[in-house]
């Protein structure tokens, strides 16, 4: 199938450029259009749906979910729903896009006009969706901020802060020896936006707090679960104190300790930043930071649906972490 990448490569442009030259959305030069058709001709690239109109709306937001390694699919799961229902009370159907890139399906949309707007997910700091959507082809909300936001809308939860929460917690109940159990490698490799600020927040605040530290992205499954509880046993012999940004590990990580002769909280004091029923629900009730994919979700389409009427709407929105204490922490030698 010819993709619009394809086209655009054909034409020595950017995909964009193809979006705007098929949905005159914005001014191309006439060598530029004519270059552009000459190569959807040659390749015999084919819009899908047709459904747009000039000037009429489609009612329909697209969702940019890409199904990449190392995403945790109950999460993402949250979001679309959270999406879908406040979609709903704007009168909009969702289109689910998850294509590896990305790129390619929201130039798609944006030259067909399948969708009004797109909501984007799974950001990297420097992601490379970033020119299209800053392009304007397609009105967008991220949710998720990379590292240059300058002329996009995004909202998140700030990681940052809620890295540095953890820690600050576990320092006040006396734990001068912290690890943080992250997401699986490949997450830190994309440099994945929160991930990638929920190491900065834990590592700021280990060393403001003068404790000893460190920093282990981890697969999923018993297996991995149990290998890196026994590293950390091994190298950090004075840990009192995790962290758990993977919340699939959480009860693996609670048995493999146990197995290590390691009591949660007795020996060792436990939080994670994960949805809330997630961590409610552990074998032993976690203190966490809630990652609140309902409010995250319906913020994003209540943004997107006031760009879409022409009203003002933010840069970056970041929505301050909370951290409700339950049974897997305890004060250092409780």
């Amino acid at each position: 199938m010819v993709k619009i990448t394809d086209v655009a490569r054909r034409a020595g442009v950017s995909p964009s450029t193809v979006s705007y030259a098929l949905s005159g959305k914005r001014p191309i030069s006439d060598a530029t259009r004519l270059r552009v058709q000459a190569a959807v001709r040659e390749l015999g690239y084919h819009a899908y749906g047709g459904r747009g109109v000039v000037g009429r709306r489609s009612k329909v937001l697209a969702l940019a979910a890409p199904m990449r390694s190392g995403v945790h699919v109950p999460v993402v799961t949250q979001f679309a729903v959270s999406v879908v229902t406040a979609a709903r009370a704007h009168d909009h159907d969702v289109l689910l896009l998850t294509q590896g890139e990305g790129e390619e399906d929201i130039g798609r949309v944006a030259a067909t006009r399948l969708a009004d707007g797109v909501i984007v997910m799974d950001v990297q700091l420097q992601d490379p969706r970033l020119p299209l959507l800053r392009s304007g082809a397609l009105p967008s909300v991220l949710i998720g901020v990379p590292a240059e936001p300058d002329g996009l809308t995004c909202v998140d939860l700030d990681f940052r802060a809620a890295g540095e929460l953890c820690v600050d917690h576990l320092a006040r109940l006396g734990h001068r020896a912290v690890a943080l159990v992250g997401s699986p490698p490949e997450v830190y490799v994309r440099r994945t936006a929160f991930a990638r600020r929920l190491v900065e927040g834990f590592t700021a605040a280990a060393d403001r707090h003068r404790i000893a530290s460190a920093v282990h992205p981890c697969g999923t499954g018993r297996g991995a679960a149990r290998a890196l509880a026994e590293r950390l046993v091994r190298e950090l012999p004075a840990l009192t104190g995790v962290v758990v940004h993977n919340e699939p590990l959480l009860d693996p990580l609670i048995d493999a300790f146990g197995q290590l002769g390691l009591s949660v909280p007795g020996d060792l004091s436990l939080t994670a930043v994960c949805p809330s029923p997630v961590a409610a629900s552990a074998r032993v009730p976690v203190t966490s930071v809630a990652v609140p994919s309902a409010e995250l979700g319906t913020r994003a389409v209540h943004l997107l649906a006031r760009k879409l009427s022409g009203g003002p709407v933010p840069g970056a929105t970041l929505l301050p972490p909370r951290l409700t204490e339950r049974a897997s922490t305890a004060p250092r030698g409780a």
